[in-house]
């Protein structure tokens, strides 16, 4: 008798799972698909783009420039809550990361660069609305 895909794919989950559940007892790391079946938010690549905050186009720099200083800043959402839906950025503790918004010439809306600023002292610059991410060096 055939296997239909659905059982085939659900068997694979149900593996996926067993091995993340068996891999740190035996000092393994489980695969980041079994990880994510479980819930766990895998944290972002070590290798990580970075980019100088002297790199940066201009209107990045003075966001980065209103961040530290604490504003005013001229968007509503600028300081909500970043929820890294994405998973590009180190996996922490919910409102760990804000976002600022990074005007666009030529946007009639906020346009797609941000900065993201996390609790510690990081930031997080994109340029494409979260697709892609890279670390401001200071």
């Amino acid at each position: 008798m055939p296997h239909s895909g659905l059982a085939v794919t659900r068997a694979l989950a149900v593996i996926g799972v067993l091995c993340a559940l068996c891999a740190p007892a035996a000092g393994l790391a489980a695969p980041a698909e079994a990880q994510v079946a479980l819930g766990a938010r895998p944290e972002a690549p070590a290798h990580m783009r970075e980019v100088a905050a002297a790199e940066l186009p201009r209107a990045a720099r003075e966001t980065l420039a209103l961040i530290k200083r604490g504003g005013p800043f001229p968007y509503r959402k600028d300081g909500s809550r970043f929820g890294n839906r994405e998973k590009l950025l180190p996996a922490k503790p919910r409102a760990y990361y804000r976002e600022y918004t990074v005007p666009t010439p030529g946007a009639r809306d906020r346009g797609a660069r941000r900065i993201v600023a996390g609790q510690g002292g990081e930031y997080y610059y994109t340029d494409d609305h979260y697709s892609s991410f890279r670390r401001i060096r200071e």
